[in-house]
């Protein structure tokens, strides 16, 4: 079926079937159709003018409006000269591997002149994700909302709002992100950070030449709002608050959690957080700035600054001419390293639990994993200087194997049975050197090389634990799963005790998540049921240690059933 644009203003609020009108899309019953042309786009912000890669020329990327059991056909058409994939952050993909879309990973990247149609269905999902470019650190510009409603006649567990709206968090670079990489790359040091963070692609007032780049949201007294926050952020975690106003979180990684009211919250890259917003019964005669700024535990550089946008409440007919005399309240956010807030907060979150939602933690373990993550280093090319660590480059690493991204997808090798000189089916599950992972670092900092994967039969139930080192300094790490979601079952500083630390895990009503913040100098311990037949990725959401290697593959093999093998790959497979 044709695409067509509907070029009518989104509004959640109104009748469905006009699905969005920020992308090429057109509802057919339960199979919904989008087009994503990935263009050049000039982009203004902070007096700065570049070109950089877009879909359908937008900054921030389309909205994509599906209801849980939809069908999902969205095709690509690469444009520009970058290689692109896209993927679906957070959609678990049952049987359609084939669209999950990191490069290399479940399929070879779409080239110039090329398109690719993605196809999969929302199956048991419904909630907040997103979509973003899979490749390289393109995802810098290529991203956007994806909004799961739930089945027809199905209520939220919690208030209707009325009105719902995305709230997407970025950073912007004046530079050419992928010349700031590659140079990274090269010298062995880490990447220069970026200009401003972003809110709905808008830096917002508190930057130089951006107050007309200003996110407004205007609101209505005594109303709810459905603020659904997302951080696609390159490479920070965020707090974000919202001066003189409460905010109930209610969902986490679209899944419904017990519903806590907080006045800031955090999120990592890969996150997403739905809040509710309850408005003032009155016309506060006031102005307020929601704010984000990085919460950073490492010793690397970041962009220590502060993305605002305005909450504006319509004024009574009356006033109107007051508009400019009102004062404008900021809000309080936590210290820059404040790590005792963060454990908090997330301690906070736990699953709804209810009779229509459960929380089925897996009760036993079929296999037991432990994986150290952080950073190290590797010897410098030869005849080249690097700005690492006493003249080595940085690296990352699980279990101190640093990923090399092979040249053909991980998927197609296993699927065509042609894994030989692609990956190796022996990625550690202990790390190789035990030692003290949170206390004086070891004498040797270097990481091994290597594209491995570990292999699970259909149906295992798996308990990870993911344990922070301290060889480069203590850092929290977002790790991102693909393919699934997990239950976060403990969390703890120091070093993980195998023996006393799981008498304490929360088997009842652990919050179920796709992304999970590595505690910095800590642990965190999660269970799956690995029941989705494929290749799966798994790495670091701070994009500069994706790029160091900081990520790993699961393959878990086909059930016996038909409903439990792979699929056939799609006609139109890109080839590398």
């Amino acid at each position: 079926m044709a695409t067509k644009s509907l070029g009518v203003v989104f509004s959640l609020m109104t009748t469905f079937c006009l699905l969005l009108g920020l992308g090429q899309a057109k509802e057919t019953g339960k199979t919904r159709h989008y087009r994503f042309d990935i263009k050049l786009q000039n982009v203004t912000r902070l007096c700065h003018t570049k070109s950089m890669v877009t879909v359908n020329g937008q900054f921030p990327g389309p909205r994509i409006v599906a209801r849980e059991g939809d069908r999902l056909l969205i095709k690509v058409v690469n444009h520009v000269q970058n290689n692109i994939s896209i993927h679906w952050h957070g959609i678990r993909q049952l049987q359609s591997g084939w669209a999950d879309g990191p490069a290399y990973i479940t399929q070879c990247p779409i080239q110039t002149g090329q398109s690719y149609v993605y196809n999969f269905t929302v199956v048991g999902q419904r909630g907040t994700l997103f979509w973003h470019a899979h490749i390289s650190w393109l995802r810098a510009t290529v991203y956007g909302p994806i909004i799961i409603l739930p089945k027809n006649n199905v209520a939220y567990p919690f208030t209707k709002p009325y009105k719902e709206v995305p709230i997407i968090f970025g950073e912007w670079f004046n530079a050419d992100t992928e010349a700031i990489i590659n140079q990274a790359l090269q010298t062995g040091g880490g990447p220069n950070v970026s200009d401003a963070y972003t809110i709905n692609g808008l830096p917002g007032p508190l930057y130089n030449c951006s107050s007309k780049d200003t996110f407004k949201l205007r609101v209505k007294p005594g109303k709810t709002y459905l603020l659904r926050l997302i951080n696609a952020a390159l490479n920070d975690e965020l707090f974000f608050s919202i001066a003189n106003h409460s905010l109930t979180v209610v969902e986490a990684d679209a899944v419904y959690v017990k519903p806590f009211e907080t006045q800031t919250l955090l999120i990592t890259p890969g996150q997403t957080t739905n809040v509710v917003l309850k408005t003032k019964p009155f016309f506060p005669n006031a102005a307020f700035m929601m704010s984000a700024r990085p919460y950073a535990t490492g010793l690397g550089t970041f962009d220590n600054s502060t993305v605002a946008g305005i909450l504006d409440y319509e004024l009574p007919s009356e006033s109107k001419s007051t508009i400019h005399n009102l004062p404008l309240f900021k809000p309080s956010l936590p210290a820059l390293n404040d790590t005792t807030f963060a454990t908090r907060f997330t301690a906070r979150l736990r699953s709804l639990g209810s009779e229509q939602y459960p929380a089925n933690v897996p009760q036993r373990v079929d296999k037991r994993f432990f994986f150290t993550v952080g950073l190290g280093t590797s010897p410098c090319d030869q005849n080249q200087t690097c700005q690492g660590p006493n003249g080595t480059k940085f690296s990352a690493s699980i279990n101190n194997v640093s990923f090399v991204q092979p040249t053909t997808s991980l998927l197609q090798a296993h699927f065509l049975g042609r894994s030989n000189g692609v990956y190796s089916p022996y990625f550690p599950t202990n790390p190789i050197h035990w030692f003290n992972y949170t206390g004086t670092p070891p004498n040797n900092t270097m990481v091994s090389n290597g594209t491995k994967v570990l292999v699970l039969p259909f149906n295992t139930s798996v308990e990870l634990v993911m344990q922070d080192t301290s060889i480069l300094g203590a850092e929290s790490h977002p790790l991102h799963l693909h393919g699934f979601n997990f239950f976060i079952v403990g969390q703890g500083f120091g070093n993980f005790d195998p023996k006393n630390d799981p008498k304490n895990f929360n088997l009842v009503d652990p919050v179920e998540r796709n992304t999970v913040g590595v505690p910095s100098g800590g642990w965190v311990a999660v269970r799956f049921l690995a029941d989705n037949p494929g290749v799966w990725f798994m790495h670091c959401h701070l994009e500069v240690h994706t790029s160091w290697g900081l990520k790993m593959a699961w393959l878990v093999l086909d059930g016996k059933l038909p409903n439990q093998k792979l699929l056939l790959p799609p006609a139109d497979l890109p080839k590398c």
